[in-house]
């Protein structure tokens, strides 16, 4: 089976998140971020704040229990989105594609190999947002925006050429 160059591009956006969150998180160990705990940078805005997340996004399913069916969940939906690239044509859609199983991907082996996921960036200070996040999780976040914003697109254009025959 030969690949669709435009499918490496998910790939390769996939890739990317991947190495980029894993510097990051292993970045944060080497600034022993987990014992001094939190980091100011734009206080109070952003700091750097140590989380064990046991659980899924914003710590559903936290406590540790759900960590083996958490990365066979996003395993599989990395592998099924990975296969959806296969016939994507879309640059929005593979762009959304590939930022999603990174960022799964990415969370997948902190839960494999610490029991985890590490997350460090804390925007809590704006009263806005009150949640720690990662690099992986920012990804999956902006891949869900795209996907969703890439469905109405082709809806809506869908819907334009349907009204086009219809004339």
């Amino acid at each position: 089976m030969r690949i669709p160059r435009i499918t490496w591009s998910a790939y390769g956006f996939a890739f990317a998140v991947l190495v980029i969150d894993q510097i990051t998180k292993f970045w944060m160990i080497g600034l022993d971020l987990q014992e001094v705990g939190r980091i100011p940078l734009l206080p109070p805005v952003l700091n750097l704040t140590w989380v064990e997340n046991t659980g899924s996004s914003f710590g559903m399913f936290s406590g540790g229990s759900a960590r083996w069916a958490l990365s066979f969940f996003s395993i599989a939906v990395a592998g099924l989105l990975a296969w959806w690239a296969l016939t994507a044509k879309r640059r929005l859609l593979i762009t959304a594609i590939g930022l999603v199983i990174g960022g799964a991907l990415g969370n997948v082996i902190d839960r494999v190999r610490l029991g985890f996921v590490i997350d460090f960036i804390d925007f809590s200070g704006t009263g806005v947002f009150p949640w720690v996040f990662n690099v992986a999780d920012s990804a999956i976040t902006v891949g869900v925006v795209l996907l969703l914003i890439d469905s109405l697109r082709s809806e809506r254009s869908a819907q334009v050429g349907a009204a086009v025959e219809k004339s």
